[in-house]
Order: C-alpha cells, then sequence, then structure tokens
C-alpha cells in the first residue's frame, strides 16, 4: 500500500515489529483508502505511517529468507515455510529439490549464510511469535512445531534470550 519510492525508505531487511494501535489504524486506513482517493490525506497517512514504522519496537529475530535465484533453495525453503513443524530429513528435502545433499548445504551456507537446520529453527521461531501474538499457548505452539513444551521454551530461550512465555506481544 506503499508506493515503491517510499516503500524503499524503509530497511529493506524482513522484520518482525510490534504494530501499536496507531500503527495499526494508519495501516487499515491505507488499506481502505489505498492512493486512489484524497491524494493530501493519502500522502499525510502514509507519513505518519513511515514515521510509526521507523519508530515500531523490532523483534529481535533473524529472519534469513532465500536471496539467490537458485531454484533447489527456494524449493527446499518453501517446503519448509510450508510445513515449519514437519521434520523432513535434510536428504528428503535435497532430493525433492533435485540437489544433492552437499550441494543443497552448500547453497544454503553460501545465500543464506547459516546451515539448514539454523535456517529451519528461524522460520520456527518466526513461526512461534506469530502464534505469540495470536494469543496462542506455548504449549500449543510448542505441539504444533513438533517440540515438547520444555524443550520449545530452551530453544526460544537460547535463541532471543528470553522465555516465550516473557515475550512482549
Amino acid at each position: 500500500y506503499l508506493r515503491p519510492a517510499l516503500a524503499a525508505t524503509l530497511d529493506s531487511q524482513v522484520q518482525v515489529i510490534e504494530v501499536g494501535g496507531l500503527l495499526r489504524e494508519l495501516i487499515v486506513a491505507l488499506v481502505e483508502q489505498g492512493d486512489k482517493g484524497d491524494q493530501a490525506y493519502y500522502e499525510a497517512v502514509v507519513g505518519l505511517a513511515l514515521l510509526e514504522l521507523q519508530r515500531a519496537r523490532r523483534s529481535p529475530i533473524r529472519i534469513a529468507l532465500p536471496v539467490g535465484a537458485d531454484r533447489r533453495l527456494t524449493s527446499a525453503c518453501q517446503a519448509v515455510m510450508a510445513s515449519p513443524s514437519l521434520d523432513i530429513p535434510f536428504e528428503q528435502h535435497a532430493e525433492a529439490a533435485g540437489a544433492s545433499v552437499r550441494t543443497l548445504a552448500r547453497l544454503f551456507q553460501n545465500s543464506l549464510g547459516m546451515g539448514f537446520a539454523e535456517w529451519r529453527r528461524q522460520v520456527q521461531l518466526a513461526t512461534a511469535v506469530a502464534e505469540l501474538i495470536q494469543g496462542q499457548s506455548v504449549s500449543a505452539i510448542a505441539r504444533s512445531l513438533g517440540y515438547s513444551p520444555s524443550s520449545f521454551s530452551d530453544m526460544f530461550r537460547r535463541e532471543l534470550g528470553m522465555a516465550p512465555s516473557q515475550y512482549p506481544v
């Protein structure tokens, strides 16, 4: 809902941000109005929305998405994002993507700067944070991602420095 020139003023890295009441209402106004109506109103709403987006609190989660055009890497990443709870062996991902295990591992490291397991954990953390924000219980999230509640809490605390129950929503 932002014109490309305006969107370019924001950070280009994918981030999880806290959307407060004012920003939420500005987003609703942009969705309802678009840039089809009153130009002065659109510019005022967009200007304030951009300020709020720049000031919004960021989550410590670092989400790594495919940055290259390699179809094998994209295929494996999309499979994980579609079902972050499935513990599909890496070998199976490589086979489905049409790559050898070594080639796919190299693509993850070279294109994303991390191995498959770490990247998958980032996807699971992003999923968990989204579900926490929606009010899901920690135990339900843990089970949906294939963890026991205690192992999920340990992983969450190790990666983000806080227990999932302490995550600000």
